[in-house]
């Protein structure tokens, strides 16, 4: 009887020392995150997405610029990649759309690209975004710098061109 307890209670120990393969989640700053983005950051969620892109929210628009004093959109999305995904992404908006799969709008999943395209020509993308969940996108705007929109937005529908979804072959850019 003693033996079986020493052995049971030796068991118990191991299993409850060994060390967990669920990520330790920082609760305040996931916190922080979700009121930053306007969004509930729920367990299933990619926490280290929305941790830095509630880093770069408010940052200003500056054309050319992929950094915290000012980022366009395709280095936004550039950025983002390479510190989530470990992906560095080619520095244009045409340049991402084409190593992208295209996918549709119904489909979008948590870290997709979200294209669109301007007045000009309706094959063109000219605006990058990433998808993150309830229709909502990241996206370093001109006139409000980094901030989340809506899929549903008037101007959003309007010039949809596609998602994108990072296809396999592109991961050989990892850095």
């Amino acid at each position: 009887m003693k033996r079986q307890l020493i052995h049971i209670t030796i068991i118990f120990l191991l299993l409850t020392s060994c060390k967990s393969s669920t990520p330790a989640y920082k609760y305040r700053e996931l916190a922080r995150a979700g009121v930053a983005l306007g969004m509930d950051i729920h367990r299933e969620d990619n926490h280290q997405l929305y941790l830095e892109s509630a880093r770069w929210m408010g940052v200003p628009y500056r054309y050319g610029g992929s950094g915290k004093h000012g980022t366009d959109c395709s280095g936004l999305t550039h950025s983002i990649y390479k510190k989530v995904y470990r992906i560095t992404l080619p520095r244009s908006t045409n340049g991402q759309l084409n190593i992208c799969r295209q996918i549709k709008k119904r489909a979008l999943q948590e870290g997709d690209l979200v294209f669109f395209h301007g007045t000009r020509s309706k094959r063109a993308p000219t605006h990058v975004g990433i998808y993150l969940k309830d229709g909502k996108f990241i996206h370093a705007s001109l006139s409000g710098g980094v901030i989340i929109s809506s899929l549903d937005e008037n101007y959003y529908r309007k010039s949809w061109l596609s998602g994108g979804r990072v296809q396999e072959k592109a991961k050989v850019t990892i850095k």
